[in-house]
């Protein structure tokens, strides 16, 4: 079975996106298929204190290699899980993206092929589109702000709202704030992006957003970053500090203003039928270990900024800038208002998030 994976998963990295546009349907069964077998392997080699019968092999799929915080996260939830329920549910984690990208994963979780994901924000509101609330700039005023939003009930309806796209929401995972980092330019107000070539994700809202703030949108894939920066195809970019040391943007990007514009948590989701198919005791359980690796997850991002700053500062020579937000937020006020008045709901959810403020 081993040998069926390993050579599958590198096939499917060889040809995986002509296979997914030709034949998306026949995909979905070769997942099936192979993740059914790996699910039935699993379970007949549990402990002889579960039987197999009383067994359930979940299967989650993500992108990140094990450098990422979310991968330690991810760990830390199956093993609770298996804790939690006895050794009732076990949890596969295919990681590296090896089933595929997070859209296409998301896919298949509303499809019921594989049961769970981690995906992030922007990716949710292409199935609820009232996710997309965190992708519009300036809504929260800081991390305290932002988490304590995280644990409403406003976000936990959010969450089972995501039933009526066969899908369920389970718990969150940090990403940070995005803020601004040019190759020598310091920002410090709205007009020092005038013209300013700056790399954004291929999204609605952060094109927009860049060209309220009067900078031109250049939207690009991470990997291209660096080797824009430093021949001048771009002059910045916008992510959190993490990616200074990370992707090791410091090296040719010296300048970082801190105005964290943006604040798109990482997902965890679930297929809505994988999800029914739990007992009670064992959905509580899931959602206990994903409230438990949620907040060490939290606690370990904050550490991983603070040391990034430090490495950025201390020896890639970045100079960093606190920004007054002010300037900035009035400058996207007419795109906030714009989603407001198409879509009520997301006025009500923007209404509970200033209510936090």
């Amino acid at each position: 079975m081993q040998l069926l994976m390993n050579s599958f998963e590198r096939g499917y990295m060889m040809g995986r996106r002509q296979l997914l546009k030709s034949n998306s349907a026949v995909w979905a069964l070769i997942v099936l298929v192979l993740l059914g077998a790996c699910s039935a392997e699993n379970v007949s080699s549990t402990s002889s204190e579960v039987s197999a019968n009383e067994t359930q092999t979940l299967t989650l799929a993500h992108i990140h290699n094990d450098a990422s915080p979310v991968y330690q996260s991810l760990e830390e939830f199956a093993d609770k899980v298996e804790e939690k329920t006895d050794g009732s549910v076990k949890i596969k984690i295919y990681g590296e993206g090896v089933l595929g990208g997070e859209t296409k994963v998301m896919e298949l979780v509303q499809n019921g092929v594989i049961d769970m994901t981690k995906v992030n924000g922007g990716v949710v509101s292409n199935f609820d589109e009232k996710f997309s609330v965190f992708t519009l700039p300036y809504v929260f005023q800081n991390s305290a702000h932002f988490r304590e939003f995280m644990n409403t009930d406003t976000v936990r309806d959010m969450y089972k709202g995501l039933e009526e796209a066969q899908l369920r929401g389970i718990t969150y995972y940090d990403a940070g704030a995005r803020s601004f980092y040019t190759a020598d330019k310091k920002i410090e107000t709205p007009e020092d992006l005038k013209g300013l070539k700056i790399r954004v994700m291929n999204d609605v809202t952060s094109i927009e957003t860049m060209e309220k703030l009067g900078a031109t949108p250049t939207p690009m894939a991470a990997t291209e970053v660096y080797t824009s920066l430093q021949q001048g195809i771009i002059d910045g970019a916008e992510s959190s500090p993490i990616a200074l040391t990370d992707a090791n943007h410091g090296e040719v990007a010296k300048q970082f203003s801190i105005d964290e514009h943006t604040r798109i948590p990482d997902f965890l989701i679930m297929s809505d039928d994988s999800w029914d198919k739990l007992s009670e005791p064992e959905q509580q359980a899931l959602i206990e270990a994903g409230q438990e690796t949620t907040k060490d997850h939290n606690e370990r991002w904050d550490e991983m900024i603070a040391e990034s700053k430090e490495q950025a500062k201390e020896e890639m020579g970045v100079e960093f800038h606190e920004l007054d937000q002010t300037p900035f937020r009035k400058k996207v006020e007419p795109l906030i208002e714009e989603r407001r008045e198409s879509n009520p709901e997301l006025d009500r959810i923007l209404e509970d998030i200033e209510l936090k403020e």
